[in-house]
């Protein structure tokens, strides 16, 4: 027996399993089609960028390894993306940070324009994708105490405020060339190392500095703003300006959305848990899904119990239409392309269990009160044939099946990526 025809038998068994169970695999994997990831484009370089690509991370942002075959021009950036995109299956997205911009010269952070971005744009059109994008609040003189948006002087907020309001034209330029929405997420290393004596002061300048530079209306068409909180960063132990509390308000008060990153809680904290809540009060949302450990290390996303339970909260409270799923991890200590494959076919895969689930039989049994039931269930619906469904809908996208996608990886490092 052929691969394929492997694949497709064991396909057409799980196709029965879930049959009996009220589930339509077909439906299942053109839903999975049609729910876009956004790859984070800082994966592949480390978080350098184009603006000074030797530049120092500061801001609470780290990343450690040396790995061989970073990226270091655009060029070379854009063709891992294609390596990385070719071997996962249905829609995706590449999310861009303001250091992305491409110019002969060097561009100040607040004179960008959506002119420095017409090569990520041309790229996106030709690939099929939708651009996200994000100011980048971090590493520049500007923001070297970790205060930006809530910066005592107001030559510093005024500054980032301008570089927000540039961001929010280069995103707008996104979503009307490219057809779809862009997501702009703001997020600032704003706190202090050890305890302040005001917590309200920068929060006060935080709102004030938000409110200038969301206050021209951008249709939604093109344009979603976003803002994130923080527990904690490196240099900023003690206090965040941007906490979950203020952003949840904010978000809620502005008509905003709402990103809740996975690696941005204490370590006892999930966001899965908070998906539900925070849809009660904010009309979207944005997902980082990220792996910490410890704290805000952002490790390669593992098909890990939390990832499953960020996606079956989407799935199970059918927040499709509300949730917009962004990956958030830069890992320099293993093949960076192989970091981007491993994450977001993670990311799907949750996606593909969680449609796969039994929801409504659950959601009858805990409303009856049959808990007993509802275990049993959720229990044994852990080991039903899904990966038979993933394999044929990587089969069926004609992207590689298991792990064959890693010897393509290993080729095109030994050709490509040790020749850099």
């Amino acid at each position: 027996m052929s691969k394929a025809d492997q694949i497709k038998s064991s396909y057409d068994n799980a196709k029965s399993v879930f049959s009996e169970m009220g589930i339509d695999t077909e439906v299942v994997m053109q839903q999975l089609n049609d729910i876009s990831v956004s790859m984070h484009c800082w994966q592949g370089d480390d978080v350098s960028g184009f603006e000074n690509p030797e530049g120092e991370l500061t801001g609470g942002i780290q990343t450690t390894g040396n790995y061989p075959g970073k990226a270091t021009t655009p060029e070379q950036l854009r063709a891992d993306i294609d390596v990385a995109m070719s071997m996962i299956p249905g829609a995706l997205r590449l999310n861009l940070h303001a250091i992305y911009l491409e110019s002969d010269e060097y561009v100040e952070r607040d004179q960008i324009k959506p002119e420095h971005f017409e090569n990520w744009v041309q790229w996106a059109k030709k690939q099929k994708v939708g651009l996200d994008f994000n100011p980048s609040c971090f590493s520049h003189e500007m923001s070297a105490d970790n205060m930006t948006l809530s910066h005592p002087k107001e030559e510093v907020r005024e500054f980032w405020i301008r570089h927000c309001i540039a961001s929010r034209k280069v995103s707008e330029y996104f979503g009307k060339e490219l057809g779809t929405p862009s997501v702009m997420n703001i997020w600032v290393p704003d706190g202090y190392k050890d305890v302040p004596a005001d917590r309200l002061a920068p929060r006060k300048r935080l709102m004030e500095s938000l409110d200038k530079i969301i206050a021209e209306p951008i249709s939604k068409k093109y344009h979603k703003d976003a803002v994130e909180s923080k527990l904690f960063g490196i240099g900023t132990e003690a206090y965040t300006a941007g906490s979950n509390e203020f952003y949840m308000g904010y978000a809620a008060s502005r008509d905003v959305m709402l990103c809740l990153d996975s690696g941005h809680f204490h370590p006892t904290e999930v966001i899965s848990d908070k998906i539900s809540s925070a849809s009660l009060y904010v009309n979207e949302m944005l997902l980082h899904v990220s792996r910490p450990i410890r704290w805000d290390s952002d490790h390669v996303v593992m098909l890990d119990d939390e990832t499953q339970a960020i996606a079956n909260e989407i799935i199970r409270h059918d927040l499709l239409d509300r949730v917009s799923i962004g990956l958030d991890f830069f890992d320099a200590s293993i093949n960076r392309i192989a970091a981007w494959v491993i994450g977001t076919r993670n990311m799907k895969k949750a996606l593909m269990r969680a449609l796969l689930e039994p929801t409504d039989q659950l959601r009858t049994l805990e409303n009856d009160g049959d808990f007993t039931s509802r275990l049993a269930l959720l229990e044994e619906s852990k080991s039903l044939p899904w990966s038979a469904v993933w394999d044929y809908y990587c089969f069926k996208q004609d992207v590689p099946v298991g792990a064959s996608w890693l010897d393509q990886v290993k080729q095109y490092e030994e050709e490509v990526l040790l020749k850099r």
